[in-house]
């Protein structure tokens, strides 16, 4: 049985779309991509190190695993650590469009994204890490099958865009168990699923 990790750069009110440029993603006439590259810096890239260093499997949507798989393969670099990683881990992809694919070590997933995922966690072991892939995030928490969050969030306020969380999302708490700021305010904060919200009360009781 593996682990669902969704891994996600945010804006403060949690604006996961284009974070790495201009087209990455226009989708509703976005004008703000690339808005999360000024604040790449070397405990940036350490910290996203690590992340892949955690992981096993690889999980995308389409969008962003073309995105991926028109750069990574060309970095040849061996002492890069993120693309050695990412070139040799086995990868899955959730397309309703794509009939192969040709990155080394990439599978197709058949039907739909939901049941298949869940099988896929049912039948691989350790680590498994979707990136990006908004519309496939938002599946996956539909059904309840994210088990972490490893959060970059960005001190910028963007006002529009997809955020990470829609509206409707079901209710969840989750436990904070690392969190680390970088030299230019990101701050990575990761969190592991804590079961149903509690709630209560800060309203006085009436004094007779």
């Amino acid at each position: 049985m593996s682990k669902l990790i969704v891994t996600a750069f945010v804006t403060l009110d949690g604006v996961m779309q284009a974070p790495g440029g201009p087209s990455e993603d226009v989708d509703a006439g976005f004008e703000h991509g690339g808005w999360q590259v000024p604040y790449v810096d070397d405990d940036f890239m350490e910290l996203i190190q690590g992340v892949f260093e955690r992981t096993d499997h690889l999980l995308l949507g389409r969008k962003t695993y073309d995105i991926f798989a028109a750069h990574w393969p060309r970095v040849t670099d061996q002492n890069d650590p993120i693309a050695v990683k990412l070139n040799a881990m086995p990868k899955y992809v959730a397309s309703r469009t794509r009939n192969s694919l040709e990155w080394h070590n990439s599978h197709l997933l058949k039907g739909e994204a939901a049941e298949s995922v869940a099988q896929l966690k049912k039948q691989l072991d350790g680590v498994i890490m979707t990136q990006g892939s908004t519309d496939l995030i938002r599946t996956l928490q539909q059904h309840d099958l994210v088990d972490e969050y490893r959060l970059l969030v960005n001190p910028l306020i963007l006002g529009t865009g997809k955020r990470l969380f829609s509206e409707g999302a079901a209710p969840s708490a989750w436990t904070l168990t690392e969190s680390r700021p970088t030299s230019v305010g990101v701050q990575y904060c990761t969190y592991e699923r804590a079961g149903k919200p509690e709630y209560g009360s800060f309203m006085l009781d009436e004094q007779e």
